[in-house]
């Protein structure tokens, strides 16, 4: 490798692995900053024989939605449980949550290519973590990947 190849690391993707199925994923992937305003990233999810891909899902400081790191740590400060579904969105992804028994949360992750029109398909995968330090450790590490340099 010459000195003109190294790139910069990008901070580590993010995957969430649903714990009654190991094999259902979602993973977060190649965060940049488009600008100071914006963070663009990829979200794909895998299950059985599905994979859907959004390569530029993009998170702005204007979202009425808020900022996602502090949606899924008031998920784990929760860890005793809530009431009905909570839900965190952006035009091409969705997280929606529910407290089940036994202090496990559902998480149901809703992908869409396009934001500006129709889509032509939409998919959710719905991936099962602990409460408490699962989600902790989940939070910490999506608010590490969007952190800004």
């Amino acid at each position: 490798m010459t000195h003109g190849d190294h790139r910069p690391a990008g901070p580590p993707d993010v995957t969430v692995r649903c714990s009654q199925d190991p094999e259902l994923v979602v993973r977060l992937s190649g965060r940049r900053s488009a600008d100071q305003y914006e963070t663009v990233f990829g979200v794909e999810a895998l299950a059985g024989g599905l994979r859907a891909e959004i390569p530029d899902v993009t998170v702005t400081t204007w979202d009425a939605a808020g900022d996602l790191p502090a949606f899924l740590q008031t998920l784990a400060d929760d860890f005793r449980g809530w009431t009905g579904e909570r839900t965190w969105h952006t035009d091409q992804l969705t997280l929606g949550a529910i407290f089940r028994s036994g202090g496990r949360v559902e998480l149901t992750w809703t992908l869409r290519p396009w934001s500006s029109h129709p889509p032509g398909w939409e998919t959710s995968v719905t991936t099962w973590i602990e409460g408490g330090q699962q989600m902790t450790r989940l939070a910490a590490g999506i608010r590490a990947f969007l952190a800004r340099p």
